[in-house]
């Protein structure tokens, strides 16, 4: 069973606030969880968020997890031309590979025309998790070009849901079984002005069921992968 435990690194709930406390709380609290779990990760950073902490991008990368693009600023790619939005790949990868090697991409809102694998590629990128099976997506992993899409499997909020309903919803995903989240989850956003499934679960409770969500998987003998790992294992079955 391949598991992948992603986070979408971006400043707190685009587009509702600019503030960035899941940047300051949330994600050092994430790296401390992730070390003592002994889990590597993939972060897909907004370059914005990368040059205001870039101690943070460093952190990750030495401490063995993936570095990968979420765009520059959090650009929709569904709401800019074809150029503008290549534009914004690029700037984001120019920032993000100062830091060292990004290969994999998720676009902001998991929002993601088919005529940008083609940008992806010519820009390096290997892997992209910009698609999403919860929101209707069925070609499952596969490639597009030289890029291997691994689709997300759940929204966010799932993560953060009683473990009464995880328990039931987790063994009816597909593999592999991507999940993703953001940092400003990891801090109380409960009197935000935000969405209500935004908000629920917020704070310290979400690092304990994502502690519990790791525990389960653990115990089923899963294999937790980073996304460049993907592109070694589905890569060599293409070529086989």
């Amino acid at each position: 069973m391949r598991v992948a435990i992603t986070f979408d690194v971006e400043h707190d709930c685009p587009p509702y606030l600019t503030t960035v406390r899941g940047m300051e709380e949330g994600l050092p609290k994430l790296l401390d969880l992730m070390g003592e779990k002994r889990v590597k990760a993939t972060f897909f950073f907004t370059a914005e968020m990368a040059k205001r902490f870039p101690e943070l991008v460093r952190r990750v990368i030495d401490e063995g997890h993936e570095l990968g693009s979420h765009n520059y600023d959090h650009e929709r790619l569904d709401k800019l031309s074809l150029e503008k939005g290549r534009r914004t790949i690029e700037k984001s990868l120019e920032v993000l590979r100062k830091f060292g090697d990004v290969v994999s991409f998720r676009a902001p809102n998991l929002q993601f025309p088919d005529e940008y694998y083609g940008v992806l590629e010519k820009n390096g990128i290997l892997v992209d998790s910009s698609k999403a099976t919860y929101k209707g997506y069925r070609s499952g992993v596969n490639f597009f070009g030289n890029v291997l899409e691994v689709p997300t499997s759940t929204t966010s909020s799932v993560i953060r849901l009683p473990w009464r309903f995880q328990r039931i919803i987790h063994p009816r995903l597909k593999e592999p079984r991507v999940y993703f989240a953001h940092p400003w989850e990891f801090v109380p956003m409960q009197k935000e002005k935000i969405r209500w499934d935004c908000r629920f679960n917020t704070g310290d409770k979400a690092i304990e069921l994502l502690g519990r969500l790791i525990d389960y998987y653990k115990s089923q003998g899963a294999e937790f992968m980073k996304m460049q790992e993907f592109y070694e294992v589905y890569g060599k079955l293409k070529r086989d």
